[in-house]
């Protein structure tokens, strides 16, 4: 199942606190039940990127995060590329090296041809956080019906993210606190629709949609719409 977690500073240069390391590993313990198999933690200045991992595809070195040629491009994937193969038949043509035989790592390779447009080269249930640090951007992405869960807020200048929003509770910034419309929603329908959770200041991104985060801006915005 996996899991996946993090944080990006709305400054993108703040150097990591004190103790970073140890909360990103104190948030991923929040989702071991996801991904026993492993974590992965990536820290530096102005990111955060962890995970826990169900291994399935490359049992061998399929770690995350996953990069690019020169490290500039981290990414984590709570899910599966069903046409990984594909996608890297193609990028290995177009001079990409890989170093694993991961779904995972086919993300950043595909970032560095397309961009956002790369979420709609993908076939898959997915959802991922991209960190390209040439440009200080943070790039999450959630598969077409929303299949893999990820619910993000920002705290204290800082955006959060998390496959359960649990997770976001370890950090402390995060002061939970009831989201009255949620829990109407969930009285009325027995479950919160996105973009609302249940927790007041966490949203879950809708499906079909990307987050980026860049310059000190959020912005939310569907990337594919159902063709009749």
């Amino acid at each position: 199942m996996c899991g996946i977690t993090g944080w990006a500073n709305l400054d993108s240069h703040t150097p990591p606190p004190d103790g970073a390391r140890e909360l990103l590993h104190s948030m991923c313990e929040r989702i071991v039940h996801r991904g026993p198999d492993s974590e992965g933690l990536f820290v530096t200045s102005g990111v955060a990127l962890g995970m826990r991992r169900l291994a399935i595809i490359d049992l061998v070195t399929g770690e995350q995060p996953a990069f690019n040629e020169d490290k500039s491009v981290a990414v984590i994937l709570n899910g599966e590329i069903y046409n990984y193969r594909e996608l890297r038949t193609d990028l290995e043509k177009r001079g990409h090296a890989f170093r694993s035989a991961s779904d995972t790592e086919v993300l950043p390779h595909l970032y560095e041809e397309y961009g956002d447009e790369m979420l709609r080269e993908l076939n898959g249930m997915f959802a991922f956080a991209l960190w390209d640090s040439k440009r200080r951007r943070l790039l999450i992405g959630r598969d077409r019906f929303g299949e893999k869960p990820l619910y993000w807020g920002v705290f204290d200048n800082t955006l959060l993210f998390a496959s359960e929003p649990k997770v976001l509770l370890a950090h402390p910034s995060v002061k939970p606190a009831l989201n009255l419309q949620a829990l109407r929603q969930y009285l009325s329908f027995d479950y919160v629709p996105a973009p609302l959770s249940i927790y007041d200041g966490i949203s879950k991104l809708p499906a079909a949609h990307k987050l980026v985060l860049e310059d000190g801006r959020v912005e939310v915005e569907r990337y594919w719409c159902l063709s009749y």
